[in-house]
């Protein structure tokens, strides 16, 4: 039975997005291209590997086999090309990372310049992603390395801690709370919120908290970036919630009140994980030696 990288990469893309149209896409094929590659591995595994819908696609038995092996067949070939790249002249390789919202927006960014600068030989690709779709992801073996906050399961993964976190809840200094210390998500209701633009991990993070808390957030502007929202709050528009220390370092911060949200989720760790630190790709183990503080603990 012979397997090609590319059926399997497509394999992978499609599985993914329970999509034939979107995981030819995502690989960068034709619908007719694909669909008949899809065709032709099945026929080469005697099985049916997808069960096919008006909605999309679904995993078979034996396609959810596959997967697991085609997941680490495709990662085996990127840990090759990254061993075989420090040896070829000029060659580069580009290191993956999966980050939550607020080490992508707060922690990150300065160490992985520096660790750019220290290695002109590398690029970097770094998504934002929830942190327990991130984890999920490197325990599927769908990512390499991710960087996750503390209510992410570590099971079954080496995790560094790599700093913390804390949510809080800015105001302009005008606003009724504003001489407040601290706040609950059930207090803040009836508020009218500035939230970032997207449907990014930190947005999904806070809906879902104020779901459990038995409400909902009336976000009524959305806008890219913490800055911004710091900036539009410092106005009056609104208030959010955002890192503290986004807070604190905004170029209006003297116009904005931080309170302390007192819920046991707003102080978040921060944690680099990985299925096997020494097994990973090495372009992308020196990025997380250069990220990691401490020796690893168990999952």
């Amino acid at each position: 039975m012979h397997f090609d990288f590319t059926d399997l990469r497509l394999f992978v893309a499609v599985a993914d997005a329970g999509s034939i149209t979107a995981g030819a896409n995502a690989a960068a094929l034709s619908l007719a291209a694909a669909s008949a590659r899809l065709r032709q591995l099945e026929d080469q595994a005697g099985v049916r590997l997808f069960d096919r819908g008006r909605r999309g696609v679904a995993l078979t038995a034996a396609g959810r086999a596959l997967l697991r092996h085609a997941r680490r067949l495709l990662a085996d070939a990127a840990r090759l090309r990254g061993e075989l790249g420090e040896y070829a002249s000029g060659q580069r390789a580009t290191v993956r990372l999966l980050a939550n919202t607020a080490a992508l927006n707060e922690w990150l960014p300065e160490r992985v310049a520096d660790f750019l600068s220290a290695h002109p030989t590398l690029d970097l690709a770094l998504v934002e992603s929830g942190s327990v779709e991130a984890a999920d992801a490197v325990r599927e073996q769908a990512a390499d390395l991710a960087l996750v906050a503390e209510h992410a399961s570590r099971a079954d993964l080496q995790a560094w801690p790599c700093g913390e976190d804390r949510l809080a809840l800015v105001c302009a200094t005008g606003h009724r709370l504003s001489r407040r210390r601290g706040v609950r998500m059930a207090e803040l209701f009836e508020e009218s919120f500035i939230g970032l633009a997207g449907d990014g991990a930190l947005q999904r993070h806070l809906l879902a908290h104020a779901a459990e808390a038995g409400g909902r957030l009336h976000v009524r502007a959305h806008v890219p970036g913490m800055e911004l929202v710091c900036r539009m709050v410092a106005q009056g528009a609104g208030v959010a919630i955002v890192s503290e220390s986004a807070a604190l370092r905004s170029t209006v911060a003297e116009r904005l009140a931080v309170l302390r949200l007192r819920e046991p989720w707003a102080h978040r760790d921060l944690w680099l994980v990985a299925r096997d630190f020494q097994a990973l790709p090495r372009p992308t183990r020196q990025l997380a030696d250069w990220l990691r503080p401490s020796p690893p603990s168990p999952g």
